[in-house]
């Protein structure tokens, strides 16, 4: 009798629990990072501590429903994850491949020992609504991408040069640094450019991030590596699409280590010192060395006489120009400038502007890369050949 009167208890306990159980939110619907042709993250976040994990299912005629998809978990070590921010990692998948997702969220709201309590879940929609979609890299006959940069969480100027880039018939976007002035928060991150990307694109097409001088700032830049995860682990990676090689580089700060603006908790040179090594490996992976177009995006120039931009100089563009680099995309300074190639740099640098994009087209006959105002008028352009 006592195991019975026990027993309701406990049912009952549960049920006012549930009762008063506040419902999980999807604060940020999900958005894609670290994309190639064969994996991807997934990253979205929750009002409340939850596991996560991703449906999966091909892009053919059948309905999300049709029948129960492959889960796969945001988990590490053998454990599903519990957190707000959710990061699902998808492996094994085909090349130049289009896939449907559906996110979902199950709050966990106590975990003693070996046991766990779990709340309500939450997911994106796909009953109302097509599910979202992302292709993965692959073997394109042309290259398509919109670059913006520098836009200090002015959310109405991404909005429009991102128009201006056509970002309809772009294959991804590239945010070359500086889209905070620093970073304090979550909600800054957000609010100052995220909830515009992922309004406009983020969630089924890929972006790819070098991170500015000036994400480096604030009390939360030390999270941002969880926001925007690579298929390196690290900041600096390399990605293959279609005929072209990219290698994304970290540039770190501007100015010495020692800098009073930094109060000590800085250590850029020795972290440009290890990039440094892995990039002379990075210039010789088949991705990039047999490609025939090498592209480098970095958001300082290796050129304007400050600490930083001295480093990469002499860091990072001797094996580069070793490795046929044909072209590196910029920003930093907040205006226009094409540095064509010199003795110590054997490639072009567009420097783009705070308040311009960069449109790249690439085919088999040559690469194009427009800069457009927001007035959508061609400022200058630089174009490029094959290399094979």
């Amino acid at each position: 009798m006592k195991t019975l009167h026990l027993m309701i208890a406990l049912l009952l306990f549960n049920s006012l629990l549930a009762i008063g159980q506040e419902d999980i939110k999807i604060t940020h619907l999900p958005f894609i990072q670290g994309l190639t042709e064969h994996s991807v993250s997934i990253v979205w976040t929750t009002d409340l501590p939850a596991t996560g994990w991703v449906e999966l299912a091909p892009e053919d005629s059948s309905h999300f429903y049709f029948k129960e998809r492959p889960k796969y978990f945001a988990s590490a070590y053998g454990f599903k994850k519990v957190g707000t921010l959710h990061q699902v990692n998808l492996n094994n998948l085909k090349p130049g491949t289009r896939y449907r997702y559906r996110v979902y969220s199950q709050q966990v709201l106590k975990h003693e020992g070996v046991n766990v309590q779990y709340g309500k879940v939450v997911a994106s929609n796909v009953y109302r609504q097509a599910p979202l979609s992302f292709q993965t890299l692959g073997n394109a006959a042309s290259t398509h991408f919109t670059v913006v940069n520098d836009i200090h969480e002015r959310n109405e100027v991404l909005d429009k040069l991102l128009d201006v880039g056509d970002l309809k018939t772009s294959d991804f976007v590239v945010f070359n640094g500086d889209m905070v002035n620093n970073l304090l928060s979550e909600k800054q991150l957000y609010d100052g450019f995220m909830d515009t990307a992922i309004k406009r694109f983020a969630s089924e097409k890929p972006m790819f991030y070098s991170r500015g001088n000036h994400e480096t700032r604030g009390p939360f830049a030390t999270e941002y590596p969880k926001y925007f995860p690579t298929p390196t682990g690290k900041l600096y990676y390399q990605f293959r699409h279609g005929n072209t090689g990219f290698i994304v580089l970290d540039c770190g700060e501007d100015k010495p280590d020692t800098d009073i603006e930094y109060s000590g908790i800085v250590e850029m040179d020795n972290y440009r010192t290890e990039q440094a090594a892995w990039l002379a490996q990075a210039v010789e992976d088949p991705s990039f060395k047999d490609a025939k177009y090498k592209i480098v995006i970095c958001h300082m120039p290796p050129f304007g006489g400050w600490h930083g931009e001295q480093e990469i100089l002499e860091k990072f563009v001797p094996i580069l120009n070793k490795g046929g680099a044909q072209i590196m995309l910029s920003g930093h300074l907040h205006k226009h400038i094409i540095q064509n190639a010199t003795n110590s740099t054997h490639f072009p640098i567009i420097v783009n502007s705070n308040n311009n994009v960069l449109r790249v087209d690439l085919n088999n006959e040559k690469g194009t890369f427009k800069i457009l105002d927001q007035q959508g008028k061609v400022v200058d352009q630089v174009v490029i050949n094959p290399l094979n």
